[in-house]
């Protein structure tokens, strides 16, 4: 009987469990580790598959790790293809569909190297054993032959003493994020035989050629180079055109002398679209880019001279592909805080908006003439794989269910603020679950980088972490940001830290008159030029009780040789000696460090060439000297983006710790 009854008890106890909803809880720090993303989908041949990589955090390791996965374009089937701890990228299929190619640093290699493998099950086989590191590459059509680009070797250590060679160094930009020093190897193109392997270097000189991309016909290749006198010193390329095979010559078919990139043959061979700079010059940092189209002999449309297909839309346009009819080239647009799905038609020109609202498209392939597949995200939701079928986004992966299943994820809204000057500003405002409305709330303003992008109605999980944290927070797309059309984004033309304060002080403004924000609890953070622009902000302004300013600097004349922007300074500002004034008048963050009160985090990367760590140093010392509450904090062998999942963790901790300590 107590058998029996324990048993009842039990059942009942289920069927109430089952039908009362587990209760969600606020985004934490550690669920950084559960997050995977979702990228570099690729289309099969037949027009079934979907390959993308999966990345997902090795707790173990402290790393993350990628994998390839296929799904069917109809959703009903999803195959993992490689698991592995050494990790897989670029997968791509191969001509005939049966194959698929991926890179990996396989059984202890010194360099990631292409492997492939029977896409319908098997072990992958290693194709090449290169020496260079590997930058892209591309199937040629005939399924025989693969477009390599490849870099010239870097000084080696010494195979006798371990001890690396000394960098030597004389061209006009030495350093870069990631690459380190950078001496005098360039990147090359180079085919490579599948049935043979032999490795055949089509192209040598001081010149990167990069971005290959084959003819239909798999007669010719088409590239991206800066063959100008000296590439350090301008943002210069153009799209080259060459036989396929050693010893041809190569023609340049792009003359403009600004960017021109992301070269895509027409599927006749006739045409081909790529990326175009609106403005030209020796530096191209504020300015968008324009969808071009031209004929890939040279000749048609008109006089050799590039249609240029989205000039009347002021707006940058990304990733332009060729419809699988040919009639018409899709590209992603950057429009307020949105970045949607677009179509030209080749015919007339004539542009169409696929698909769009509060969300982020982020990948473009071609499916058929009217269906793409494409990466898609918005504020509740991390990026998943679509098919976009005349417009309508049919959702193929569900990576993120199992995440998102326990959260409680905060409000995302947009607002319009006003800066003193007029200027209207786009925000986007995330507010906790549940907040009632009119409740002001303690509001960070976390500000990014760039400064040429945009926050859009995209999934942002460090600001989810700080909503659930109780605090309302604020994303501003200042002046210099994109999506609003070029003379907003020029507007902080060799003048920083001016207009874009406006801008951030006037969404202040908004959201305490408003009733969004409590006037006596404001805070304030970024990372990169969004940790430029707080330590801008709190020297201008002492409204702000705590800052957690990221990878930035307040010095500015002291980064001249020690990052990797020699070139947007000496364009933009004069070189030092030559506008010291002007150099003084932009480092008012340390030069009038006096006027800060605000407490300040300072956090940096040890290994940052894009903004190095003595511009977090000065200026944490700065307000050490002066008696402001600060902190340096400096994560070991990270470069300008932190990669290393605990660090990722460790930084969003200390965002909270910080703001809790000064704004609760």
């Amino acid at each position: 009987m107590k058998h029996i009854l324990l048993c009842l008890l039990t059942v009942c106890s289920g069927v109430v469990l089952a039908q009362t909803p587990a209760k969600k809880r606020p985004v934490a720090p550690h669920d950084m580790y559960r997050l995977q993303t979702v990228g570099d989908p690729q289309v099969s041949p037949d027009g079934k598959w979907a390959a993308y990589v999966l990345s997902s955090v090795d707790t173990t390791k402290d790393k993350r790790n990628a994998d390839v996965w296929m799904v069917s374009l109809d959703g009903k089937e999803t195959v993992q293809l490689t698991n592995t701890p050494d990790g897989e990228s670029k997968p791509r299929f191969s001509p005939d569909g049966k194959y698929l190619s991926f890179v990996s640093a396989r059984q202890g290699a010194t360099k990631p190297q292409l492997w492939l493998m029977d896409r319908r099950g098997g072990e992958a086989k290693k194709l090449t054993d290169l020496k260079n590191d590997l930058d892209d590459y591309e199937w040629a059509p005939d399924g025989k032959r693969i477009a390599l680009a490849l870099r010239d070797p870097d000084y080696s250590d010494s195979a006798k003493t371990k001890v690396r060679k000394p960098f030597v160094m004389d061209r006009y930009q030495f350093k870069a994020d990631i690459k380190g020093y950078l001496d005098s190897g360039a990147v090359h193109l180079y085919l490579f035989d599948v049935s043979t392997k032999k490795l055949e270097q089509l192209t040598t000189g001081r010149y990167d050629e990069e971005l290959p991309a084959w003819s239909p016909d798999g007669s010719k290749l088409a590239f991206v180079s800066n063959r100008s006198d000296d590439p350090d010193r301008n943002q210069n390329t153009d799209i080259y055109v060459m036989d396929a095979r050693k010893g041809a010559i190569m023609r340049q078919l792009t003359k403009w002398s600004g960017i021109d990139t992301d070269p895509a043959w027409s599927p006749d061979g006739k045409q081909i679209a790529y990326r175009r700079s609106t403005a030209a010059g020796n530096f191209l940092m504020y300015d968008q880019s324009m969808l071009a189209v031209i004929g890939s002999d040279g000749g048609e449309p008109p006089a050799g001279l590039p249609r240029l297909l989205s000039a009347p839309m002021d707006r940058p346009v990304r990733n332009p592909r060729w419809a699988k009819d040919g009639k018409s080239i899709g590209v992603l647009v950057d429009d307020d805080r949105q970045i949607y799905v677009g179509q030209y038609a080749l015919a007339d020109g004539k542009f169409t908006k696929v698909a769009g609202g509060e969300r982020a498209f982020g990948s473009l392939e071609p499916v058929s003439a009217t269906t793409w597949l494409t990466l898609s995200s918005d504020p509740q939701h991390p990026g998943e794989l679509f098919a976009l079928e005349n417009g309508t986004p049919r959702q193929l992966t569900h990576v993120h269910d199992e995440f998102l299943a326990p959260l409680q994820l905060a409000t995302v809204t947009g607002f319009t603020s006003i800066s003193k000057d007029g200027t209207r500003i786009s925000n986007v405002l995330f507010r906790p679950a549940n907040t009632p409305a009119g409740k002001k709330l303690p509001t960070i303003f976390f500000i990014h980088g760039g400064p040429v992008a945009q926050d859009a109605y995209s999934f942002d999980l460090t600001r989810q972490l700080l909503a659930a944290g109780g605090y309302a927070v604020v994303a501003v797309n200042y002046r210099g940001s994109n999506g609003r059309g070029l003379e907003f984004t020029k507007a902080i033309y060799a003048d920083w830290g001016n207009k874009e304060v406006e801008d951030i002080l006037g969404a202040a403004d908004y959201a305490v008159a408003n009733n969004i924000a409590d006037p006596d609890r404001l805070g304030i953070g970024g990372w990169s030029y969004g940790g430029i622009l707080t330590n801008y902000t709190i020297a201008t302004d002492t409204r702000f009780k705590a800052a957690a300013s990221g990878a930035g600097s307040g010095l500015q004349l002291t980064m001249y040789g020690i990052d990797q922007y020699a070139n947007q300074y000496e364009n933009e500002l004069g070189a030092p000696w030559v506008n010291p004034d002007k150099w003084l008048k932009i480092s008012y963050p340390f030069l009038h460090a006096d006027r800060i009160k605000t407490p300040t985090m300072f956090m940096a990367s040890e290994k940052d060439f894009n903004v190095p760590v003595a511009g977090s140093e000065q200026m944490y010392q700065a307000l050490r000297s002066l008696g402001i509450p600060t902190q340096l904090i400096i994560y070991p062998g990270q470069f300008h983006g932190i990669t290393t999942p605990s660090y990722q963790k460790d930084r969003a901790e200390r965002y909270g710790k910080w703001f809790d300590k000064y704004l609760k």
